[in-house]
């Protein structure tokens, strides 16, 4: 489907080489390195005689924090607005997984022939790659180190003429943490499309294809990107001495109740034309005392990662206030079986419980009300003081403890909240272009390659394809935005411009193992072979 090109990055080998520069680059979210491999990428691509023709093209954009996006637009003709975006993030998580290996992680050579000369010390899966395939190891071989290799190899292409429209390449950074750099490209899109005269077609990710199950072997097309909500829970107990424990209630008790009733719940799961989304699982335990002691821990917290498909946040706060309430009242009746059962023993009257439930608009509501907004508002100021030095999941948590701290005549209380990031669900599964286009592809992939390709509405990875538009009304994110307390004290999202952009969504990757694992590895006959052959072939399909 397109011409046949030799270049600076065309052949296997080319690539191959391009990719072990960029893993070489640390490019841990939050390093210096991340900020590096941005100036990395534009320097190599300013090579090319576009770049330096059309030097407004190929831009850096300050993401406000020190860090950088990449913009590499490649215009057909000046009069040609049909543009495909090419979207693609170049951090990579840490590299403590990796153990004894640690300094090998990001040389892609050493650590893959360490593992094919001592295949014994690896586990069984990725030994029988190794017998069968051909696969290059390393932090960020596949994600998504090969998407940039592959989009840069495009970009080369439109340079030369390759494609009968407009390609823009946008890097990203921030894209294992909180998407910063995402979300602040929402706006430089709007903005380029108006300065440039640009028909954004589609956006177009590459990002690895993963396993639905274990053990799937599997290849897959997706037409969006699942989303993704951290619902949190702060339990506010009774303090007491551990010698008399039935006069207070133990908050890590209540946080462990939570947990065992949301943990794989699939209560939760949202199906889509037999497309199932993983559970929810926790991502944070613990108790909220800051030093030892014999008071029982009478605050705790407990975060989860809950998916989203199609459900409202209206449903899914809903179902979490049913989920609180068969909590609170599983706490109440152990208690009360427990008290019943030692005052028997200890001769005495047993004490009862009862657990609050509230959503943290409803704690805030109660604290206005009770010490008026003067007061509340001193005490989110003090939560945030020192801002800097923690991350908004714990930016949040501290926020949440001390307005139940000052409203501690509700407690015992489960108090439900929501912390960053929030990833809006996307989906062009009702999409007739891009789904004519998947069709297509599908086709094509078993005629010229004899890959089987099966369709996803949602990619399960989470990406940054979430923040190419709304699939449902900002008025329905209201009880999100409620409940959020860091929305507008640090975190947002550029909504109305999301409104606006309201992109078809693609994402055509490599076959990878093992992301963000010490096993993290990349097949590269398919990466530099069959994927960018198909990739060429997708691009062309969407400008006809």
């Amino acid at each position: 489907m397109g011409a046949s090109i030799t270049g600076k990055w065309q052949t296997k080998k080319q690539k191959i080489e391009l990719l072990s520069r960029l893993v070489a680059i640390p490019s841990i979210t939050g390093s210096e390195a991340e900020i590096a491999i941005a100036d990395f990428i534009q320097e190599e691509l300013r090579a090319f005689s576009y770049f330096q023709e059309n030097r407004d093209h190929l831009k850096l954009h300050s993401t406000g924090d020190g860090r950088n996006i990449l913009t590499a637009l490649v215009k057909k003709h000046d009069n040609v607005k049909n543009t495909v975006i090419l979207v693609s993030h170049f951090d990579v998580v840490d590299i403590q997984d990796y153990g004894r290996w640690s300094s090998l992680a990001f040389d892609t050579d050493k650590l893959t022939e360490a593992f094919y000369m001592r295949k014994a010390d690896v586990p069984l899966d990725v030994q029988q790659d190794i017998d069968q395939g051909n696969w290059l190891f390393g932090r960020g071989t596949m994600d998504m180190k090969c998407g940039i290799v592959s989009h840069m190899s495009i970009i080369e292409q439109a340079t030369l003429g390759a494609f009968d429209g407009n390609v823009l390449m946008l890097a990203v950074c921030d894209e294992e943490a909180n998407s910063v750099g995402m979300r602040e490209a929402v706006p430089v899109l709007l903005d380029m499309a108006e300065k440039h005269q640009l028909d954004y077609k589609v956006c177009l990710n590459s990002e690895p294809m993963f396993a639905r199950y274990p053990g799937d072997a599997g290849k897959y097309i997706y037409t969006g990107s699942i989303g993704k909500v951290l619902p949190g829970f702060l339990c506010y107990g009774k303090e007491t001495h551990v010698g008399e424990p039935l006069s207070g209630l133990n908050a890590s008790y209540m946080a462990s109740q939570i947990t065992s009733e949301l943990e794989l719940n699939t209560a939760f799961c949202e199906v889509v034309d037999r497309e199932v989304m993983p559970p929810p699982t926790n991502l944070l335990l613990r108790d909220l005392k800051e030093e030892y002691s014999v008071q029982i821990p009478h605050r705790a917290v407990a975060l989860f990662n809950l998916f989203l498909f199609e459900k409202s946040m209206d449903e899914i706060v809903d179902q979490l206030r049913c989920l609180m309430k068969t909590a609170a009242a599983c706490i109440e009746q152990h208690y009360a079986k427990q008290a019943g059962r030692f005052a028997q023993l200890a001769g005495c009257t047993p004490e009862t419980i009862h657990v609050n439930v509230l959503t943290f608009d409803e704690l805030m509501a109660y604290a206005v009300k009770t010490y008026g907004q003067e007061e509340m508002a001193d005490i989110q100021a003090a939560a945030m003081a020192n801002r800097e030095e923690c991350d908004d999941r714990e930016a949040t948590i501290r926020l949440v403890d001390k307005m139940a701290i000052l409203c501690k005549e509700l407690a015992p209380m489960i108090v439900m909240f929501f912390a960053p990031p929030y990833y809006p669900p996307v989906s062009s599964r009702m999409d007739a272009y891009i789904q004519s286009v998947v069709d297509e592809m599908i086709r094509y992939a078993k005629k010229k390659h004899d890959v089987v390709l099966y369709k996803q509405n949602y990619f399960a990875g989470i990406s940054d394809l979430s923040y190419t538009g709304l699939s449902q009304p900002i008025s329905s994110l209201h009880t999100l935005i409620s409940n959020m307390p860091l929305w507008g004290k640090g975190y947002t999202l550029p909504l109305e411009e999301l409104r606006e952009l309201n992109l078809p969504v693609l994402n055509i990757g490599p076959v990878g193992r093992d992301a963000h694992k010490w096993t993290e590895r990349l097949d590269v006959d398919y990466a530099f072979e069959t994927l960018v052959d198909m990739l060429t072939a997708a691009i062309n399909l969407l400008f006809r």
